[in-house]
């Protein structure tokens, strides 16, 4: 029998695959391997501080549920599988990304994270809808944390594809909801970069704006490569010539830390709407100028006034005590919290043999997850999150509502405005080839 379980444990690299046979180990008081998530990310390169943070908030969130005791499968817990997430450096190129996803299925990952490139989920998307159909003992599911174009939840909806953050158009609305107030706002200017999630803001931006605020010119456009561009000063000045009272922009990154540096040192004084402008050193970029200035939407801040909110930004500070670490994604603790939870409901209803990757995706599907005073679920039609968002603008730490700064830089955001789940929502187009 201990010839057979050795054979078993090395051939199976993860607990997905053991999970057919988990009741002899568990009666044997063999450990199950443990389930494997494989983080594709850019790590190396000019976002790779993105790529970073991203690494913290998912690490810390498996380190809580491996304190906890791992994934509850069965009633003996000593036999509980754990979570163990791998590191894979996709260079934020899609080749990279392929290669890595390739990689992580040869070393046993059956759930794959990934999130700061849109265009890297768009092709893990359909490298993954081949491989499924193609070695159906080796199905994998794809967890988005980040990648927000639109068309990955619409006309690329995959079912083994799961995205946890609010997507482009989400977004968009909730800041257009920012926008329609400022009365005085009278022309705007557009950037991005030069991929298929830059390009849908801008997209989206002038769609809404149609409609929400037709009185407000767009006095410019453009869209410039990501990542390559050194000196933002040709572009900015460009913006202060046009007049423009505000910029729209879904840069993210050093694209956008170095857009807001430019527009400072050339004394552009209009507003920056951002997707990505609380963190990753634009705050501390712009600093004064940026008081009353930035905004930027999100599915959490630091400084909402839910319960327990408090007490969980706290405690990410003391496992990442360090300034530049300080960048909280409220939806990444979700996402392994919900993966967790599949895992669990999809062993409790159909037994140990019928736990597989497509039983964990049903059950994903259902997710209904809360944190800190944070609640989201998982819409079965297409796969796409819905929680609430907010709204912050920048200020100074200490001002009325802004209790915590970002990044030790001493400005913060003050919540300007909160969606509910269901104000937040935005149908889609999902036509889902279901298995």
């Amino acid at each position: 029998m201990f010839i057979l379980l050795r054979w078993i444990l090395k051939t199976c690299a993860t607990a997905l695959c053991a999970l057919p046979l988990v009741s002899t180990l568990v009666q044997a008081q063999i450990p199950v391997p443990p389930v494997k998530l494989a983080m594709i990310e850019g790590l190396s390169g000019p976002n790779a501080n993105a790529g970073e943070a991203v690494y913290r908030n998912l690490a810390w969130a498996v380190e809580r549920v491996n304190a906890r005791g791992g994934v509850k499968l069965f009633s003996t817990a000593a036999s509980n599988p754990m979570l163990v997430l791998e590191r894979y450096d996709s260079k934020g190129q899609n080749e990279e990304a392929l290669s890595a996803l390739r990689s992580a299925i040869d070393n046993g990952a059956r759930i794959i994270l990934q999130g700061n490139s849109s265009a890297n989920a768009a092709a893990l998307i359909d490298a993954i809808n081949k491989h499924n159909e193609r070695d159906p003992s080796r199905k994998v599911l794809f967890l988005n944390y980040s990648a927000v174009d639109p068309t990955l939840t619409n006309e690329k909806c995959s079912f083994w594809h799961f995205r946890f953050d609010a997507h482009a158009d989400m977004r968009m609305a909730a800041l257009m909801d920012v926008i329609k107030e400022d009365k005085a706002l009278k022309g705007v200017y557009l950037i991005g970069q030069d991929y298929s999630f830059g390009q849908s803001v801008l997209r989206e931006a002038r769609r809404q704006l149609s409609v929400q605020r037709p009185d407000v010119e767009i006095v410019g456009e453009e869209l410039h490569p990501m990542a390559r561009v050194k000196d933002f000063l040709p572009y900015v000045t460009k913006i202060k010539a046009s007049g423009a009272q505000a910029v729209i922009t879904g840069n993210w990154g050093n694209d956008l830390s170095l857009l807001i540096k430019a527009a400072r040192d050339v004394g552009f004084d209009g507003k920056f709407y951002t997707f990505y402008g609380n963190a990753l050193g634009a705050p501390a970029a712009i600093g004064e100028a940026g008081i009353g200035k930035v905004v930027a939407v999100a599915d959490w801040l630091p400084n909402v006034q839910t319960a327990g909110s408090d007490a969980f930004y706290r405690s990410f500070r003391v496992r990442f005590p360090l300034a530049a670490d300080d960048y909280v994604h409220m939806r990444m603790q979700l996402l392994v919290e919900a993966l967790t939870q599949a895992i669990e409901a999809a062993s409790k209803q159909g037994g140990a043999a019928a736990v597989d990757v497509t039983s964990i995706a049903l059950q994903l599907e259902r997710a209904q997850v809360s944190m800190a005073g944070q609640s989201g679920t998982m819409r079965a039609v297409d796969h796409q999150f819905q929680q609430p968002l907010v709204v912050g603008l920048m200020d100074r730490q200490g001002t009325p509502g802004v209790k915590f700064d970002v990044e030790g830089s001493g400005y913060g955001f003050r919540v300007i405005k909160t969606l509910a789940a269901d104000a937040a929502e935005l149908p889609t187009s999902c036509k889902m080839q279901r298995p």
